[in-house]
């Protein structure tokens, strides 16, 4: 699973929630790894792993039903959480009522 926009937040693990459109069959228990880029790589670049999370749950919710509290569990603890909105829909080019899965997973202690 590529974090490109949040590496920083992986790297330091301040990330335990992610939303994501797609990844539907995603389970609790699921092992992923977690890497700086998967799609779009150009011709000698190599997928760069950060580490491995576990899924905990997932669910669908509309995007815009984000908490202030999610927003902080994203890796933005500062951030609102409409310019949250504003940064995910500009980034994924979709609309705020979209509905998106929130995936929360932990950290495995391997990286």
């Amino acid at each position: 699973m590529s974090f490109f926009y949040t590496q920083d937040q992986i790297r330091n693990r301040t990330k335990t929630v992610t939303r994501r459109l797609g990844w539907c069959s995603l389970v609790p228990g699921d092992i992923l790894n977690a890497c700086e880029k998967c799609q779009g790589l150009k011709k000698g670049e190599k997928i760069v792993k950060i580490c491995q999370i576990q899924v905990i749950d997932m669910w669908g919710e509309i995007l815009r039903a984000i908490t202030h509290e999610d927003v902080a569990r994203e890796g933005f603890p500062g951030m609102s959480t409409s310019a949250f909105i504003k940064m995910f829909t500009k980034h994924m080019k979709c609309k705020d009522y979209i509905i998106v899965n929130r995936i929360e997973f932990e950290y495995l202690n391997n990286g």
